[in-house]
């Protein structure tokens, strides 16, 4: 069976609804997530996260959980990470998106066995959520931060364009507007949820 691992990424939280303490919606935001991520049958999970959010991953980290410690929030120091603690595949997933579906990192996972790479968009707000490869990564596959990227962006190397393939999108709580597409019936999410009152 193949050794996959899905990191969630501790990424910059610019953005918090009205009243809710900015440190505690990051925190609640990545928990949620790696909260899903612990559960995925498929992979195992970790945490990539720079020194200064040291302290936030230990906090919402699973028991044996692993953390891997980059330099900046960009793609390619986790997947020398995770290349050299044996895994065969990972998924980079931005820690802001803490209702996303099992199904759609399932689908970023997928395309893995024919393509070099899968990258799911991250919505209205630009951005990816989330970039996949077999491992070790693609030498020609730049680095980048999961808030700048994009496929045509990770395109510009590839020897040829159908080495990234693009998955199902799934938007980032980046600001207002992504707020009112939190979907209440959706299972999960409740740190988040109960930050909303909800």
């Amino acid at each position: 069976m193949t050794r996959r691992v899905v990191v969630a990424m501790l990424v910059p939280v610019p953005w918090s609804p009205p009243g809710v303490d900015p440190a505690a919606w990051r925190a609640a935001l990545a928990e949620d997530l790696v909260d899903l991520l612990a559960r995925l049958a498929q992979a195992e999970a970790a945490i990539a996260t720079t020194p200064a959010d040291r302290p936030l991953a230990e906090e919402i980290a699973w028991p044996g959980m692993r953390i891997y410690e980059v330099p900046q929030v960009t793609v390619l120091p986790v997947l020398a990470a995770a290349t050299a603690d044996g895994f065969e595949q990972a998924a980079v997933i931005a820690a802001d998106a803490p209702d996303v579906p099992g199904m759609i990192l399932g689908k970023l996972l997928a395309p893995l066995e024919s393509k070099a790479v899968a990258v799911a968009p991250g919505g209205p707000g630009g951005g990816v959520l989330g970039v996949a490869t077999s491992l070790p990564a693609p030498e020609w596959l730049a680095d980048h931060d999961l808030d700048g990227a994009s496929a045509q962006l990770l395109r510009r190397n590839a020897p040829a364009p159908g080495d990234v393939t693009t998955t199902p999108p799934w938007r980032r709580l980046r600001g207002p507007a992504d707020l009112g597409t939190l979907d209440i019936a959706l299972e999960g999410w409740d740190n988040t949820r109960a930050l909303l009152g909800g």
